[in-house]
């Protein structure tokens, strides 16, 4: 029996996601503990990034190869560089590196996985040690890469990425306004009682209130009477939009196609929307129109030796908590919005619940196989959201910053600020989409 054991805990080490958690899991889908593992390694990361922007780890991050010395002479500035005010900025951007190429590894490895059947779906959800091993050596290679052009041009993959995860941030907030909705409507059909109503609308005057101060306040915080005229024109744009796409979402006609659409929505798609206006108004270079921009230089302009590499500002970590929330939603997510699921390529909610008899034979593994018949979701898909989300925190930390020619200081750019703001549009475009979609197109079956 020891023999029985040893092996047992040797498979587990290179054996399928449920053998690692059947001690302490209630009955569970293995896709679903498959995801949740790979976003504990993104999460991993992210920890590891945080803790490497402290301050004082930075001072540590100068005894690692390559990161000083000679990094001025790439770029033709043979002075000493004080690298100690970016070094955690550098840090950063390599563990994002890092982070996207372990997902997009297995992004490559796993296109056109169409059930379990396929080899490739015990890679994806087995082997759990050796992708941790993998996921290290992979990080400890980017430390070692050559300072150079690296970090403006991983700059930009940066903003890229962070640019489309704004959108499957808003893909799910209206996946999971959609949803909350239907439940409640439901709850209120089935018990015939006012409260869920009332619950519904209090919510939903709660979200605009929420939007309707916060406008205020960016008005009051981030423009001035006179000048800053980029930030009330940006402000005034994003109020007058999701006006209109709250009088859309109630429109006869969208209601009538759509019974389930309603201001729930439009209110969580507003707030959100106002948040990202705010987090591109963070980034805004002028000093007089951003308070925020006066505190994170201030330490760092009078003394050299202080970090300018301060993240945790209110915009960003407003951001860090969107940022879990929407991964760990992205890992247990099984919608019943058709829509939603076809940009985000899952199964239906229904999809492999046949596989709970699978689930009570023995009670060691308690995780069973519901992807026999088909994947519950695209699995290339997956990791390349991981990658994106990847890469959103990578720029959340460093705020969007990158160092100037001279090594010497961390600009914004407006770069960060136009990025944001057109996600945003995009954002209000791709939620009117999933309201007209079925007027638009009515041979098409959106139910």
């Amino acid at each position: 029996s020891d023999t029985g054991m040893l092996s047992l805990q040797a498979s587990c080490l290179c054996g399928s996601a449920p053998c690692l958690l059947c001690g302490c899991c209630p009955s569970t889908k293995n896709s679903t503990i498959s995801r949740l593992l790979f976003t504990f390694f993104l999460f991993l990361g992210t920890l590891v990034s945080i803790i490497m922007i402290i301050p004082g780890v930075e001072k540590e991050l100068h005894k690692l190869p390559g990161f000083c010395e000679g990094s001025g002479s790439v770029l033709g500035v043979q002075t000493h560089v004080n690298c100690d005010s970016f070094l955690g900025h550098k840090a950063v951007y390599r563990m994002g590196f890092a982070m996207a190429a372990f997902f997009f590894l297995f992004a490559a490895i796993m296109v056109c996985v169409r059930s379990s059947k396929d080899p490739r779906s015990a890679v994806q959800n087995g082997f759990w040690f050796f992708k941790f091993l993998v996921l290290v050596g992979i990080t400890v290679g980017a430390f070692y890469i050559p300072d150079g052009t690296f970090t403006s041009v991983w700059f930009y993959f940066g903003v890229v990425g962070s640019f489309l995860f704004i959108l499957v941030q808003l893909i799910l907030l209206i996946d999971f306004a959609h949803s909350w909705s239907q439940l409640w409507l439901r709850n209120a059909a089935e018990s015939n009682a006012k409260g869920w109503y009332a619950a519904l609308s209090i919510v939903t005057f709660i979200f605009y209130a929420t939007s309707i101060a916060a406008i205020v306040l960016l008005y009051v915080y981030y423009t001035k009477p006179e000048g800053c005229t980029e930030g009330k024109v940006l402000i005034s744009i994003n109020l007058i939009l999701c006006f209109i796409v709250s009088v859309v979402s109630i429109l006869p006609k969208i209601q009538d196609a759509q019974p389930h659409s309603g201001l729930l929505q439009a209110s969580l798609i507003t707030l959100y929307t106002i948040y990202v206006t705010w987090s591109a108004l963070a980034n805004i270079p002028t000093q007089t129109c951003n308070p925020t921009l006066l505190v994170r230089n201030s330490t760092g302009s009078a003394t050299a030796t202080q970090p300018l590499t301060t993240w945790w500002d209110a915009p960003s970590i407003v951001g860090l908590v969107i940022f879990i929330l929407c991964t760990l939603f992205i890992s247990i997510r099984s919608s019943d919005h058709p829509q939603v699921n076809k940009l985000m390529l899952t199964e239906e909610s229904t999809a492999g619940a046949g596989g709970d008899a699978g689930a009570l034979e023995g009670g060691l593994h308690r995780a069973y196989d519901n992807e026999q018949d088909g994947v519950a979701y695209n699995y290339t898909f997956f990791h390349l959201c991981l990658l994106l989300a990847s890469l959103y925190i990578m720029m959340t930390l460093t705020n969007w910053y990158r160092p100037d020619e001279s090594l010497q200081v961390l600009t914004s750019p407006w770069t960060a600020v136009w990025v944001k703001i057109c996600s945003s549009w995009a954002g209000l475009l791709l939620y009117v989409w999933t309201l007209v979609a079925p007027l638009v197109l009515p041979d098409r079956d959106f139910s």
